[in-house]
């Protein structure tokens, strides 16, 4: 990909992505930009750590890009996009990692005949497992479209989809695995409890998470079937899953999910 990328933002997200397109080789080091609004020791940092050119004029970054991505903190889009319409060029592919960035609010602002894409990645970006959802903005072409599912393959898996489903799958995906971890502190806590060590508990929790993620994947079996397979009557799996049913589990997750996605609902709204 013969393309210069300029990352408007330097936070975790962004640095994850900056890995995977280095890790990837997608473009040379010197093809990829970044600054953010004021803390040189995080560009030092990146700068180091990838080999990327950081702390540019951010005019000049602009400039010389073909593909910007927005990835500031949300409360800070708004002022990006109103400077940044007065460089913008329609040979420009502006990207957006921001949570509950709309289409919409970047076409109004950019302005007619800007190609923008919104995207909702996600932190298991660091190591390339991310699962990101891209959604194209009114003036975007096929093209350009490919080039954001190219970018976003090298941190883990992309899927095409309606912009109306972005704040469901913000909840599911983007904020996923932050319930997921959730979940194994509190088996890691009662295996502790049980006498078990910590690293014992952590090491083979993350490989039955990462193992049941991949019977998810590739078996080609619902999750309800799955579940099915592995509770035997009577067993310890049944044993516990009725802890889990009768305590309302599903009724937690399901308002976990809900509450995560009216925030990302709130935020497109401009609600601080």
């Amino acid at each position: 990909m013969d393309k210069t990328i300029a990352f408007f933002g330097a936070g975790n997200l962004a640095e994850a992505i900056i890995a995977g397109i280095t890790r990837a080789d997608v473009v040379s080091n010197d093809q990829v930009l970044v600054t953010n609004r004021s803390d040189n020791t995080r560009l030092n940092l990146i700068a180091e750590k990838y080999g990327v050119t950081c702390g540019r004029n951010k005019e000049e970054m602009i400039h010389d890009a073909d593909i910007l991505i927005l990835a500031m903190k949300p409360k800070d889009a708004s002022d990006y996009l109103n400077w940044l319409k007065d460089y913008i060029k329609p040979q420009h592919v502006v990207i957006s990692v921001i949570a509950g960035l709309s289409i919409e609010q970047m076409e109004k602002t950019l302005g007619e005949g800007i190609p923008v894409i919104r995207t909702m990645p996600n932190t298991s970006a660091l190591i390339g497992q991310s699962a990101t959802a891209i959604s194209k903005g009114t003036y975007v072409q096929p093209s350009q479209l490919h080039l954001a599912e190219e970018l976003f393959q090298t941190v883990g898996t992309t899927k095409i989809v309606d912009e109306k489903d972005m704040h469901t799958i913000t909840a599911i995906a983007g904020s996923g695995p932050a319930f997921f971890y959730y979940m194994v502190e509190a088996m890691e806590k009662a295996a502790i409890e049980a006498g078990l060590d910590q690293d014992t508990a952590l090491e083979l929790l993350a490989q039955t998470v990462i193992g049941a993620g991949k019977m998810l994947g590739s078996s080609g079996e619902e999750p309800e079937q799955l579940r099915i397979n592995i509770t035997s009557p009577s067993g310890t799996t049944e044993a516990g899953l009725k802890q889990l049913m009768g305590n309302g589990f599903d009724k937690i997750v399901k308002a976990c999910v809900e509450s995560a996605r009216e925030r990302s609902i709130e935020i497109t709204n401009g609600q601080k």
